[in-house]
């Protein structure tokens, strides 16, 4: 059976291709829908149907948009209620693509429309299972997100359900079949997803801590919800995105790629509320950007990251990018939801230094010189990891504010006296390091290379704990 995996930079998401005699599903759609319309074409295939596991929080689907290009109907599972026209599927009910076909499974529990697509081939085996965040290599979805848009949906409920979903519904299948999960590690959708991308359904039963066969639902609630850090503020807006629908991706696209001049983009800026977002690369940042711009890098974890801190998926953004990359970060904004680019900055950040406009500078020290400094500001060490990363080994003194949390906890930051900032190579502390200076606090210092250089100095830390051990 042909089912082509479509996978994404760091949102590591993949959405489903699959095509017969001339017919062809697209499954889980990103947000720009071009690529299928080609790859049908290609394959002298139209686009019948468009499959949507479940309303997704962490990227806006592309079903829409590719609805109204292809003509083909979009298809959700059960209890499913979009603000559009949309097949809403029975459980079992079973759709054909060519020799091909399709068996809804109802899997409530990661959300409640939440929906396993069974492939059949064309003679008549089951081949695999695409299961959305149903079920991942290593991990099942988090039950926390449908009670961002239901508050009656608790997570201990919804957990309970995707027990239940997991034991009746995807065990009981043939151990030979493929599993075609919609993310991999790098997502914040699961706790312990793999690298890997696919496996068979057996390897999983065998491997996957939450399809122990003798586990009860209370020891599955339990471990599902150990340790689950609270999802990115954009998941909720995402997902009422996709329930409510969206301005069309070309339109977006168009209206964002507007080049503004350095006095432009500064007029735009002081004119409106837009947040000046600096793209390129950390050590770029630190040599030279504009005042109270925010840096998060294209080449990092970028779409995560501006999700998780730039709290309005309308905030408006004027964008300071690589030259010829410019339309690669609207892209990727667009594809977690952030629409209101309103502009860029023509020439890049040389332009803008080239016209004398005033620009400010990151002070950023090796770890060498770091340790050289430690014994006289150990109560100034800042870590901005996340809570696992710091608790399994960290600089001995060192104080924790994670990133993701930083937009909330300024004031623990000294406003009187130089302190140090640190990261894992060098990435997130920039990041950090932005935010501060953004809001009035410049009396920080970056260490470059992060905890990974800070190991290679006799600076002391603490002994280190499998993260895989801690509860």
């Amino acid at each position: 059976m042909k089912v082509e995996q479509i996978y994404t930079g760091c949102l590591a998401h993949a959405a489903y291709y699959i095509e017969s005699n001339g017919e062809a599903a697209i499954i889980d759609p990103l947000r720009e829908v071009q690529p299928y319309i080609n790859k049908a074409k290609a394959d002298n295939a139209k686009i019948k149907y468009i499959f949507e596991t479940h309303f997704h929080a962490d990227f806006v689907s592309g079903h829409l948009d590719l609805k109204a290009k292809s003509g083909a109907q979009i298809v959700f599972g059960p209890t499913a209620n979009p603000s559009y026209d949309a097949i809403i599927a029975e459980d079992g009910q079973i759709f054909e693509i060519g020799d091909y076909k399709i068996k809804v499974i109802h899997t409530p529990g990661h959300t409640m429309e939440s929906t396993t697509y069974l492939l059949i081939d064309e003679n008549n085996k089951e081949h695999g299972i695409i299961t959305g965040d149903t079920l991942f290599i290593g991990d099942v979805g988090r039950p926390d997100l449908a009670q961002k848009i239901a508050s009656d949906l608790t997570q201990e409920k919804l957990a309970g359900y995707l027990y239940d979903s997991l034991r009746n519904k995807i065990m009981p299948l043939s151990d030979d079949l493929i599993v075609y999960p919609n993310h991999g590690a790098g997502s914040a959708c699961g706790k312990n997803m793999s690298k890997e991308t696919t496996d068979t359904l057996g390897n999983q039963k065998k491997v996957n801590y939450a399809l122990r066969a003798n586990m009860t639902k209370d020891e599955f609630i339990a471990e599902l919800l150990d340790g689950l850090s609270e999802p990115p503020a954009y998941f909720p807006q995402n997902v009422m995105m996709n329930i409510q629908g969206y301005e069309s991706f070309d339109k977006v696209m168009t209206k964002s790629q507007t080049p503004l001049a350095p006095k432009a983009f500064e007029a735009a800026a002081n004119e409106t509320e837009a947040i000046v977002l600096d793209v390129r690369h950390q050590s770029e940042f630190i040599k030279g950007h504009i005042p109270r711009s925010i840096f998060i890098g294209i080449d990092g974890g970028f779409a995560p990251w501006v999700g998780a801190l730039i709290a309005d998926v309308s905030q408006p953004i004027l964008l300071v990018a690589p030259e010829g990359r410019e339309e690669e970060v609207i892209t990727r904004l667009s594809r977690v939801g952030f629409d209101n680019v309103i502009g860029y900055l023509e020439g890049g950040f040389k332009a803008w230094k080239d016209s004398g406009m005033e620009y400010d500078t990151l002070t950023s020290i090796s770890a060498e010189e770091f340790a050289n400094r430690y014994q006289e500001n150990k109560d100034v060490i800042f870590d901005v990891r996340k809570d696992g990363e710091f608790t399994a080994e960290h600089v001995d003194g060192a104080k924790h504010t994670a990133l993701d949390n930083i937009n909330s906890h300024l004031s623990q930051f000294p406003e009187d006296k130089l302190f140090y900032v640190h990261c894992a190579g060098g990435y997130r502390s920039v990041i950090a390091a932005s935010i501060l200076k953004s809001r009035g606090i410049h009396n920080l210092i970056d260490v470059a290379g992060g905890y990974g250089a800070i190991k290679t100095t006799n600076i002391p830390r603490t002994d280190f704990v499998c993260p895989s051990t801690l509860k």
